[in-house]
């Protein structure tokens, strides 16, 4: 089931990065002289998880894909796809969770400079909220009946930030990136998860090379 996970994940992050940097890379050319910039990430993450009230707490470990686009001073929206799992984390039940959210993000850009007259490494710290939907699966979800059920759904909120590091005009790494995810999946208590999310992968920037 993890594999089936990643791979979905995969399948959909990459769907959605491919559309944007197709869109992006059309119009590069005639918006040359705007501040206009795409990042495109692909990240593995750890999610520190209270799923079950009286068990607290476990890491839940998948991948992850999101997209941000700066449009003004580096103000701009990102869109994000997670997808997490974990075997046996009560009882012989295994949760699979996958998270859709999109909202504001504000990226600024600063560098080291270069000697030789190159990009040198240019880093991008930037910080956002966003919002969305979880899907959750194959694990033990109570119901005010009592019952449990294999499913279950919520709102999902995020906030954090992280820091990329551009080696090249376009490539680069997620040195790190560290969020705040709550979310309402029925728990047989408060119906609340409190979670914190780490990650970190390789990026690919679209537009001007990213500069202080």
């Amino acid at each position: 089931m993890r594999r089936l996970i990643c791979e979905s994940v995969l399948l959909v992050g990459a769907c959605m990065l491919t559309s944007l940097a197709a869109g992006a890379q059309q119009n590069e050319l005639s918006v040359a002289h705007q501040p206009v910039s795409v990042d495109l990430a692909v990240t593995f993450s750890m999610e520190k998880a209270d799923i079950v009230p009286t068990q607290c707490c476990f890491w839940m470990k998948g991948g992850g894909a999101d997209a941000a686009i700066t449009f003004w001073k580096g103000l701009g929206v990102a869109a994000s796809v997670t997808g997490d799992q974990i075997s046996n984390y009560a009882q012989g039940y295994d949760v699979n969770q996958i998270t859709v959210m999109a909202g504001p993000r504000y990226t600024h850009s600063l560098g080291t400079g270069s000697a030789s007259g190159g990009y040198g490494r240019r880093f991008q710290v930037y910080g956002d909220g966003l919002a969305g939907e979880i899907h959750a699966f194959n694990g033990a979800f109570p119901t005010s009946s009592g019952s449990l059920k294999s499913t279950a759904g919520s709102f999902a909120l995020q906030t954090g930030g992280g820091l990329n590091m551009y080696l090249s005009k376009n490539f680069g790494v997620r040195l790190i990136e560290a969020d705040y995810v709550r979310t309402l999946l029925p728990n047989g208590s408060a119906n609340v998860q409190n979670d914190l999310r780490l990650a970190f992968g390789v990026t690919y920037h679209i537009g001007h090379a990213p500069r202080p």
